[in-house]
């Protein structure tokens, strides 16, 4: 009774796998009766690519009796249906008769290894698309890798991302952008080959993996790939959207280092598709003058990154005098300065900004950067308070990309709010360039601070096409006339004429004038005889670390 009312299939099998008896559940579950069973080889209840593998098994239990043996099959139901067996069996006896049966117990595991499979298939694909994911794709780019390595095979690396997928979301919503996703799914897996392997790793990247191509080839696909996106129309609520795409390629050889090197390197070259526009298509070559200067780019941003976590970004100042006397105050009787970030290098000495903001700038460090010389800036000037006392302004720097972030407005008011430095005394700078650009987030940053008693400055003036009109709409308090027209001012008459219509008109708007690159007595004078208000450069002061400038100075 219990060998027939157990719910496991039990069967009992001779040395060549003829099934000797089978439980009755064992046969209602695979739709038989226990009559039609007896008999049959326990290979013929298995699918056909497992029979083979399973006659051994048994032949190994028979070989080794006194053994437990397992292992895993598929089993064929009467009905054509299949079953995933887990399987124990060992010889009955301890005898040495070789005739001793077999005893076979077999556990139907199928619904676990259909959940096992769905987690691993959701382990290696993207859930809004169903493509392999970037964990999937690492794994066969190694593989890929290493076939090139062992048997000197040539593949390619094809890296694509989507040129306007940020405004289809920002004007449609992110369902569209999902949508967006799915839809491309088809389109692309349209134009490769069933060998070739179609990836998204995030976002609006996607990723392609060619067998055996050579760059030419690969050039040329992801050529068609591009014509393919380009060509396809995205309706979304009965809008049709354009969609472009930039794709790097880059080859895989045996001279591939590894996967980190090559997936830089693909980026690398689909940054420098999207730099080149009309193209679309990049082919890496490590000798590219773009690519060097991306990867000097990169290196910088983990200086960066390290330097921000090792505390080794100094604020500098530089003061501002009035011209005309050359007394080291500004509007009223207090100090005016510009505060000016440097790094120091893991030997301690001084890094230049121009080395490290390009870098900053492209890959939209800046923000940070901004965060920490404000922060700190107000800290150390809370932590003189005999020095706020007799200073009149205090002129921080903001980045383009700090003004077009919606937290950053936050994080500056929060800063004032806790710190004890009067507004009144905290002077931002702006460029003229970044202004013009972020030019309705840049008036609400300057009227919610201005409301506060901050002031404004407009930096590097004079560069823009239409700066006077703009001049008009900006709420600043100076204007900080760009360099390039007074370093040469004493020797250029255009330079001179410049400079004395932007002193003249700001002059007209109740605006300060500042004159920077300020370097010699003679450029000193000639700014006098035009009027303007405040100069700065090498000829006043050079700049000269924070810590020196001690309350009592």
């Amino acid at each position: 009774m219990l060998y027939n009312d157990t719910p496991s299939m039990f069967f009992t099998l001779g040395v060549n796998g003829e099934i000797l008896s089978a439980n009755q559940f064992g046969a209602d579950h695979l739709g038989y009766t226990v009559d039609e069973i007896v008999g049959k080889c326990i290979s013929d209840l298995h699918e056909e690519d497992e029979q083979a593998p399973v006659l051994k098994k048994v032949q190994e239990c028979a070989n080794e009796r006194l053994k437990v043996h397992h292992w895993e099959a598929r089993m064929r139901r009467r009905d054509g249906s299949k079953a995933w067996i887990r399987t124990a069996a060992r010889v009955m006896s301890d005898n040495t008769q070789d005739t001793d049966p077999i005893l076979v117990v077999c556990e139907d595991i199928t619904e676990a290894y259909k959940l096992s499979e769905q987690l691993k298939y959701q382990a290696g694909h993207d859930a809004l698309t169903g493509l392999m994911n970037r964990n999937e794709f690492e794994r066969r780019l190694q593989n890929m890798l290493s076939d090139s390595k062992d048997n000197d095979t040539r593949h390619a690396l094809l890296y694509m991302d989507l040129d306007n997928f940020k405004v289809i979301n920002d004007t449609c919503g992110h369902n569209a952008g999902d949508e967006l996703l799915r839809q491309l799914k088809p389109v692309l897996r349209k134009h490769i080959t069933d060998d070739d392997l179609l990836a998204r790793l995030g976002g609006d990247e996607f990723a392609v993996l060619l067998s055996n191509c050579d760059p030419e080839q690969a050039v040329s696909a992801a050529q068609t790939l591009h014509r393919a996106v380009t060509d396809y129309r995205f309706i979304w609520h009965d809008v049709s959207s354009r969609i472009s795409a930039s794709i790097g390629v880059v080859a895989i050889d045996h001279t591939t280092e590894n996967i980190a090197t090559l997936l830089s390197a693909a980026d690398t070259a689909c940054y420098s598709a999207k730099e080149e526009g009309l193209k679309h298509v990049h082919l890496y070559q490590p000798d590219d003058k773009v690519v060097v200067r991306r990867h000097r780019e990169m290196t910088w941003i983990t200086k960066i990154d390290k330097a921000l976590e090792e505390e080794r970004f100094e604020l500098f100042y530089q003061r501002i005098v009035p011209a005309k006397t050359m007394k080291p105050d500004s509007l009223e009787a207090g100090k005016h300065y510009e505060l000016l970030l440097r790094m120091r290098d893991e030997d301690g000495k001084i890094v230049m900004p121009g080395s490290f903001l390009p870098a900053a700038e492209r890959y939209k460090y800046t923000t940070q950067l901004d965060r920490w010389v404000v922060g700190h800036a107000l800290q150390w000037l809370s932590n003189h308070p005999g020095h706020v006392d007799e200073l009149s302004i205090c002129s921080i720097n903001l980045s383009g990309h700090s003004i077009g972030d919606g937290d950053f407005l936050d994080y500056l008011t929060e800063q004032l709010e806790s710190s004890s430095v009067p507004p009144s005394k905290i002077c931002f700078e702006l460029t003229e360039t970044a202004a013009v650009a972020n030019l309705l987030s840049a008036t609400e940053l300057m009227e919610e601070l201005r409301a506060t008693g901050c002031r404004f400055a407009l930096d590097d003036f004079g560069t823009g096409l239409s700066s006077f009109d703009y001049l008009k709409h900006l709420p600043i308090d100076f204007v900080k006339i760009d360099g390039q027209f007074i370093s040469n001012i004493v020797t250029d008459p255009v330079d001179y004429a410049m400079v004395k219509s932007i002193n003249e008109i700001a002059t007209v708007m109740s605006k300060k004038t500042v004159a920077e690159f300020v370097n010699s007595e003679a450029t000193l004078t000639m700014l006098r005889s035009i009027g303007i208000d405040y100069a700065q450069g090498y000829e006043i002061a050079k700049p000269k670390p924070l810590s020196t400038l001690l309350p009592s100075t």
